[in-house]
């Protein structure tokens, strides 16, 4: 019984830990890509960022023409 001591505290303290790294790695690894959930609520949150670029823009345009020193007044 007392020579499994030593056997257990190197199990706990080596091969224990390397188990559970691997464990994590390899969980990370399968998971790395994004969701087709996620793609989806990207390409929509790049429409949308899109969409609101050009409202800016027309919005500038529409104030460069009728304010035109509207910039010096920011």
């Amino acid at each position: 019984m007392e020579s499994m001591v030593p056997i257990v505290i190197v199990f706990m303290t080596v091969v224990m830990p390397l188990l559970i790294i691997m464990h994590y790695v390899t969980k990370w690894k399968a998971t790395k890509g994004l969701s087709n959930d996620e793609e989806r609520m990207l390409e929509d949150l790049w429409k949308d960022s899109q969409a609101m670029q050009s409202r800016l823009n027309a919005l500038e345009t529409i104030l460069d023409d009728e304010i035109p020193d509207w910039r010096k007044k920011l």
